[in-house]
């Protein structure tokens, strides 16, 4: 696997640090999660890693986050700004023991900056980065987009690509260094080409007028008989000709420069005369980019998904993503597949393997430092 020998630390966090995690396991790297001492109720991706739970507030503690990020090659820090230099173990103190040590800091603000000590959530980041208000419809309130676009796309996954950058370099440099990735800059940055684009025809109306955003009704979705819903994507005009086709209307008079309102309704009138499964054998014919709207519990049961085997069920019966991209020499591996390891499971393995003694960490146990699911047995 192609990051095979990596050791990754990540600090326990919301969901942005262990799917940046995640992605980075799922492609071989070595994850140890430094958890709290008590279980953390939402942790749904520490699948394939390792679990330490330490109070790292004790001194006790932090010398053990210390003395293993000595030896590793990434931390993923998910704690506001500061947070970590006041208990030592800052990029300052790490990066001093370590030099090639990739020290990332996952924030919604950044390090710096006016709201660095603010708290948000994907919703804050999205609306200080400006995508949100591409989102919304007319005069319309913005709709938050889940938790997908500042926590996942401009976080964990531009957080993971900024290390396997820094991992690069380091083979050249023999240096590590920091990583300042703020959701809200990230998601702007994923939105790169919105920002760049929005002075051409079809990006400069009001939000929900535009051809991307559900303005046309060549791009948006409607809703079919049985209550599910078909996407339609037919922006080209050969396309759109068999869009028409598919729905077996005259091009004479909904052509793709006709009323955009007369169109909509029309479209709406006819897709609700089908369901799904027939407008799916219709459009499957066709070159139209018309797409079922699939639920994502049965994400695994489309025939182009089915196909290529892009999902699976884990241990909790849920339908869950194959990893992506396919590398073709050194392919991922869903550690999603595996059991998730109970909480301070790898306590004691990963202490000995730091050079305690078996009285070092019945102590550290003891005392409340570290947390293990048994007591140290040799």
């Amino acid at each position: 696997m192609a990051l095979r020998g990596v050791k990754v630390v990540e600090m326990i966090g919301l969901a942005p640090g262990p799917v940046c995690g995640t992605i980075l396991a799922d492609f071989g790297a070595t994850v140890t999660v430094i958890h709290k001492l008590q279980p953390a109720p939402f942790d749904v991706m520490c699948n394939g890693k390792k679990m330490l739970s330490i109070n790292i507030k004790s001194k006790e503690g932090a010398e053990v986050v210390r003395k293993l990020c000595s030896s590793s090659d990434v931390l993923i820090d998910t704690y506001r700004p500061g947070v970590l230099e006041k208990i030592g173990l800052g990029p300052e103190t790490l990066m001093k023991e370590n030099k090639q040590l990739i020290y990332a800091r996952l924030s919604g603000y950044g390090q710096n900056g006016y709201y660095r000590n603010n708290p948000g959530h994907d919703i804050n980041y999205a609306s200080i980065s400006g995508i949100l208000s591409m989102l919304g419809r007319g005069k319309q309130p913005p709709v938050p987009p889940m938790n997908i676009l500042a926590d996942f796309a401009g976080g964990s996954v531009l957080t993971a690509l900024g290390i396997v950058i820094a991992l690069f370099e380091r083979t050249k440099s023999g240096k590590g260094q920091i990583i300042d990735a703020s959701m809200t800059e990230g998601l702007a940055y994923v939105g790169n080409w919105l920002f760049r684009a929005r002075h051409l025809p079809f990006l400069n109306e009001e939000p929900g007028k535009n051809v991307l955003d559900g303005g046309m009704s060549y791009y948006r979705t409607y809703k079919t008989k049985d209550g599910q819903f078909m996407a339609v994507g037919s922006l080209e005009p050969q396309f759109y000709v068999n869009l028409l086709k598919g729905l077996d209307l005259s091009e004479d008079i909904y052509h793709q420069l006709a009323d955009q309102d007369m169109c909509n309704r029309k479209f709406e009138e006819v897709f609700l005369t089908k369901t799904q499964e027939e407008w799916i054998a219709i459009f499957d014919q066709l070159e139209a980019c018309v797409t079922p709207v699939v639920n994502f519990n049965e994400a695994n049961r489309n025939k182009c998904n089915a196909s290529k085997n892009s999902f699976y069920i884990d241990h909790n019966n849920l339908v869950a993503p194959e990893p992506a991209p396919k590398l073709s020499r050194t392919p991922p591996n869903a550690t999603g597949k595996k059991i998730p390891p109970k909480h301070g499971e790898h306590t004691t393995e990963i202490l000995y393997g730091l050079g305690y003694s078996k009285s070092e960490i019945d102590e550290l146990i003891n005392k409340g430092c570290v947390y293990a699911l048994k007591m140290s047995n040799l």
